[in-house]
Formats: structure tokens, sequence, C-alpha cells
């Protein structure tokens, strides 16, 4: 059983310089600023916090939960880049913000000179992670599912106002810590 803290250290797992996808993908001016106009729009609708901290940790959490199952330094890669990206759909409308972040998402890491094939999983991945109309079709998408859901935090709470907290405002405000438990019942599960 592993433990993955949501709320540590924040180091992610080892990830060989030659992946440095992962930070290229981070450092996109794209990436900040679709994050950021997420965040904000969501703000205003009265929803929690998905911005860089969201986004921080669910990619995190992701790259763990894949580590974690023994899945290839690329795939864990994958899972923490889907994590970092999975929300930027919402910088242009809630509804169906999985599927229209997934193309915003492609044209980043098209412009990084990604191989398509990786454009694929990370797109699906983004593009599933939504409740009402994802499957966990994958385990990038799997693990990212888990680690978006698993960020249940006070901190996440944007609305000041206690009396006009939503069901979301009410469960992130009562917890001030989380954890997203891997127990692998096969040992080392793949290695791609």
């Amino acid at each position: 059983m592993a433990t993955i803290d949501l709320r540590g250290d924040g180091s992610p797992p080892e990830i060989d310089s030659e992946l440095a996808l992962l930070e290229r993908v981070r450092q996109h001016p794209h990436t900040r600023i679709y994050t950021e106009a997420a965040n904000e729009h969501l703000r205003l609708l009265g929803y929690t916090e998905h911005g860089a901290r969201h986004a921080g940790i669910v990619s995190k959490a992701a790259a763990r939960v894949l580590e974690r199952l023994g899945y290839d330094l690329r795939t864990v890669e994958l899972g923490a880049i889907a994590g970092i990206l999975h929300d930027i759909g919402n910088a242009v409308n809630r509804e169906m913000h999985g599927q229209v972040g997934a193309l915003m998402a492609k044209d980043i890491l098209l412009e990084l000179g990604t191989e398509m094939r990786e454009v694929v999983v990370v797109m699906t991945a983004i593009g599933n992670h939504e409740e009402e109309r994802g499957f966990a079709t994958s385990p990038v998408a799997a693990a990212l599912i888990l680690a978006d859901k698993a960020d249940v935090h006070r901190s996440r709470v944007q609305e000041r106002d206690p009396d006009r907290f939503d069901i979301h405002d009410r469960v992130n405000y009562a917890a001030t810590a989380s954890a997203l438990v891997v127990r692998p019942t096969c040992g080392r599960l793949r290695s791609s």
C-alpha cells in the first residue's frame, strides 16, 4: 500500500531529465494563461479553485499513482502532463471543458514537438476526466480521474461567505487534509 500525500513536500516522482516535456509544458506561456483564465472563470461562477494549485496537485498525484503501479517513466510523465492541463478548457466554458481542454492541450503539445501517439494519450485522459461523460479508458485517464477527485481541501474554497457555500464548498471547507491511497494487488502491474 502506498499513500500519496496531496499536501506533502510536493516533490514529483523521479523523472529522467531526458523527459523534460513536463517542465516545458509547465513553462509554456499558454499553460499559465489558460490556467489563470480557467480559474477566474470558475471563480466568477462560484466554483472551487481550479488554478495552478489544483493543477499542480493533480499533476503530482496522477504521476504518483502511475509510478506506484509500476508504469514506465514516460507514462508517469504523461500522467503529470495531463494533470497540469486537465482543466484548461474551463477558460472557454465549464460545460464540456474536458473535451475543449483536450483540443487546447493538443496545440501546446504539438508546438513542443510531442509525438502524436503521446498527444493522443494526454488528450484522451483530459477528455475523459469529467464524471458526467468520462471513462477511464487508459491508465493515464484513470490516474487523472482519481487524482482530480482526490484534491479535496479547504484551500480550494473561493467563496468567502459560508452562507453561500454550495455542496462542493462545504465538502472542501471541511477537509484540512486528504490522501490518495494506492494498493497494487499484483505487485508491479505493467511496464508501459
